[in-house]
């Protein structure tokens, strides 16, 4: 199994590209599905996550053509299969498809998602959404099923906030008779981008972005040629990764209006921030102050964004308080963490953090996709040496995470054995 080995102790300086959106593209490559025309995508990050989708879509029947790492042309026009089993369990986005597919051919079927293991992530309003629409949804032999003679568009309030639901009921009411109107909806900038990604293919879609989006449905989408946003999340951890290490990081190809909230904290943490029209560079150069986060959905601080605060914190001055409003299950990297040498303490959804002097090196498991990237900072900025097991998380939404902290001086090796472990150690002694 592969790992990370690292040695930590220096600063991360320089400038690093970020990719494409993970959590837009998922979206993005599903809803590619909807027209038999041709759909043309770029910026697409190559991870683990949406190379499982890309094949989930093959095996429908669909045309997918890998046109370069971060390219992709979709040609749905001889889909024969409406229900995805293969390739598609571990990822969460695999919901996508339903929405997807009961859009455009009334009919979908799809294995019950899993992804990481960070709390509950009900699909109630997904199915509140289709029922509203016209459609009979079923759960069984663990599948969901929804199937609908036609779809008519209708009023739907979320109960909660929900990024996924949201582009779901976007998918199937785009291809609805009338209007629909989605109230409480998500504002997450991948929302926006996945809403401009259907008007290109010919959608109605307005209000993206606000808590009220109103979508006229049409009788069908044709082709288009996309370019994905910058991916929020990898550009965040970037961020904090320099304020972690006390370095100065140019996190370039972004949309500094997205980092506003991770920008914000870093300031009261005592970095500095410069931002022009598509970077933003962090520099941290004393130790990092107490602050207080929760996370709340778009605009407010990112709930993916909570474990790499959270071990930046754990270096900083004085008591820092962590509050999770979105999922129950977050915090389970604490554990990992305090092998290091963390004071943190959880109590229900906060966890309140001592700043400690120096994380000492470890070996520690990736929980989770984002709480293995905060371990991954944490070991870059710990005293010795440290091994992340269980890499496969990280890699589910980071493309060449560990090449892209190589090229800002961090000591970091993926390797697969002991040996090579051992040949790291004597490299870095």
């Amino acid at each position: 199994m592969e790992k990370y080995v690292i040695k930590g102790g220096v600063p991360l300086v320089g400038e690093v590209e970020i990719g494409g959106a993970k959590n837009a593209a998922l979206a993005i490559l599903a809803a590619a599905t909807m027209t038999d025309e041709t759909v043309y995508i770029d910026n697409m990050p190559d991870e683990s996550d949406t190379n499982a989708m890309l094949q989930a879509i093959a095996s429908t029947g669909a045309f997918v053509d890998r046109v370069g790492r971060h390219e992709v042309k979709i040609n749905a026009s001889q889909v024969n299969n409406f229900t995805i089993e293969d390739y598609i369990k571990k990822i969460r986005a695999s919901y996508y498809l339903l929405g997807a597919f009961l859009g455009k051919y009334k009919q979908a079927g799809v294995v019950l998602p899993s992804g990481c293991n960070i709390g509950l992530r009900p699909i109630d309003q997904h199915i509140k959404g289709f029922t509203a629409l016209g459609a009979q949804v079923n759960i069984e032999h663990g599948i969901i099923d929804a199937h609908a003679d036609r779809l008519v568009g209708n009023h739907i309030y979320l109960d909660v906030v929900s990024v996924g639901a949201t582009i779901n009921i976007m998918m199937a009411a785009v291809l609805a008779e009338g209007k629909t109107i989605i109230e409480n909806a998500a504002k997450e900038p991948h929302v926006v981008d996945f809403a401009n990604f259907l008007n290109s293919m010919g959608a109605n879609i307005k209000g993206a972005g606000t808590d009220v989006i109103r979508i006229r449905g049409v009788e069908k989408l044709h082709g288009t040629e996309y370019t994905i946003i910058p991916d929020q999340i990898e550009a965040g951890t970037f961020m904090l990764a320099a304020a972690a290490t006390k370095g100065d990081i140019t996190v370039k190809n972004v949309i500094p209006k997205h980092l506003e909230s991770i920008s914000a904290k870093l300031v009261e943490m005592g970095c500095q921030i410069h931002e022009s029209d598509d970077a933003v560079r962090v520099v941290a150069t004393r130790r990092l102050q107490n602050t207080h986060v929760k996370t709340l959905p778009y605009p407010g601080y990112p709930t993916d964004m909570q474990p790499q605060i959270t071990v930046a914190l754990g270096l900083a001055s004085g008591i820092s308080i962590v509050t999770e409003s979105i999922f129950e299950n977050r915090f389970k990297y604490v554990d990992e963490l305090t092998r290091m040498g963390a004071n943190i303490k959880v109590e229900g959804s906060t966890a309140i953090i001592e700043g400690v002097d120096m994380y000492t090196g470890a070996v520690v498991s990736a929980p989770d996709l984002r709480a293995g990237a905060a371990l991954v900072i944490a070991a870059l900025t710990a005293e010795g040496y440290s091994t992340i097991e269980d890499i496969q998380y990280i890699e589910r939404g980071y493309e060449d995470f560990d090449a892209k902290l190589r090229e800002l001086g961090g000591q970091i090796e993926k390797v697969d054995c002991d040996r090579d472990i051992q040949k790291f150690k004597m490299k870095h002694a």
